[in-house]
């Protein structure tokens, strides 16, 4: 089908936008230590199919819950299942969605709202907003508990191939829901993704994004949270695959007594750079904010955490902690920091620290002690390190398989 006339002028001046902007360059302080030189330089083309490569990466399917399968950026029907949505509950693909008299004025609300695009650090979000052609919408009405998560799963394949991947969630009042999203690959692709979420009152969602594409696969992504009074909005980011990979992220705490958290793991090798921007935006009073994101890097490999805190005149009793740690496991690996705290109230709470080191030379001596390898010693205690953010994830499927992932990262399987 067609797009409505109303995102069909937005796509427009996105498109405008993004010719106006083109790629971001380190001139940028916000994209001051990632040059996405290599993106602009390549031959990226949109795939006119490819839903039949979708089959071999079925192990990253959940098991349980809805599930949405893109391939390519084209939805793969074949691979995805409804199963075990409770009534009410709306989840398709966006397309299908506008075509829906009952859903189309709620798209229209949100769709493209709240992830913005006319900074020049957005060029990326510009370019997905012109350029997708489809993803993932779900609407939880008010007072509805999902108790399997729904996941959307996107699969990238074909060298040179880009995808624009968007992703809508809409949760109603004191609705409950978790969505995962995992980004998987086998080539040198390039996936550009714009996720938005709106919490409303008292609401609580759990988002996952896990991205394990290939090692020479590009990934740009956005996240956009609108969030309403006392809502609840936890957000797990694991990087594990990508060759140069940057997510940014951006909540707005606009009803009181909203709550945010934010929990990262990044671990990089070979010369791999992952990038994490955040800005958790207190617009309101009584908000709490806690954000953890730790990273793991070694070989030739580099990150960049980049953290702010804005706490708005009215924002009276804010309470929000940042913290960023980091574990260098070679002399070549490196690592840039920046907390940071923008605060225009006077009544507030609000910390924010970095750390970089090493593995504990004490507890290394320890292990060692007791008959363990020095490999596998570097090996539990850096799990040790990661496990602290895999820990807080609610759904165990996703959990248990991150487990797994993560410690085969670590042996550089």
């Amino acid at each position: 089908m067609s797009m409505p006339i109303w995102l069909t002028d937005i796509r427009a001046k996105a498109q405008r936008r993004f010719d106006e902007l083109g790629f971001p360059s380190p001139k940028l302080e916000d994209w001051r230590f990632t040059n996405v030189a290599p993106i602009a330089r390549a031959k990226f083309h949109v795939s006119s199919n490819g839903a039949s490569r979708g089959e071999q990466f079925r192990e990253f399917f959940l098991s349980h819950g809805a599930r949405f399968v893109f391939v390519n950026g084209h939805f793969a029907a074949a691979l995805s299942s409804l199963g075990g949505l409770p009534a009410g509950v709306y989840v398709n693909t966006i397309l299908a969605a506008l075509g829906d008299p009952a859903e189309a004025p709620v798209l229209q609300k949100h769709l493209t709202r709240h992830a913005g695009y006319t900074d020049p650090a957005q060029a990326f979000v510009a370019q997905n907003t012109a350029s997708f052609e489809d993803g993932v919408y779900v609407r939880i009405p008010a007072g509805v508990v999902l108790a399997n998560p729904i996941s959307v799963c996107f699969i990238a394949t074909g060298d040179g191939t880009v995808a624009h991947a968007r992703v809508l969630v809409v949760a109603g009042a004191n609705s409950q829901a978790a969505v995962v999203e995992t980004y998987v690959g086998n080539a040198a692709t390039f996936t550009n993704s714009v996720t938005e979420i709106v919490a409303g009152d008292n609401a609580i969602v759990e988002h996952y994004k896990v991205q394990q594409e290939s090692p020479t696969a590009f990934h740009i992504g956005q996240l956009s949270v609108q969030q309403g009074r006392s809502s609840s909005v936890h957000d797990h980011s694991v990087s594990l695959g990508g060759r140069l990979v940057r997510n940014d992220l951006h909540f707005v705490l606009d009803g009181e007594g909203a709550e945010a958290q934010l929990n990262g793991l990044y671990i990089t090798n070979g010369e791999q750079h992952v990038a994490n921007h955040s800005k958790i935006d207190h617009a309101q009073p009584h908000c709490p904010s806690r954000e953890l994101y730790k990273g793991i890097m070694s070989g030739k490999s580099s990150a960049v955490f980049n953290g702010g805190i804005v706490v708005r005149q009215i924002a009276q009793k804010t309470d929000a902690k940042q913290s960023n740690k980091n574990l260098l496991l070679s002399d070549d690996a490196s690592i840039n920091t920046k907390p940071q705290l923008e605060i225009w109230a006077d009544d507030v709470k609000c910390t924010h620290g970095a750390t970089i080191g090493h593995l504990d030379d004490e507890m290394l001596f320890y292990l060692r002690s007791r008959g363990i390898g020095e490999p596998s010693a570097r090996s539990i205690l850096t799990f040790a390190f990661a496990n602290e953010l895999l820990g807080r994830m609610k759904v165990p499927e996703v959990r248990e398989r991150l487990e797994k992932a993560v410690l085969a990262k670590l042996e550089g399987k």
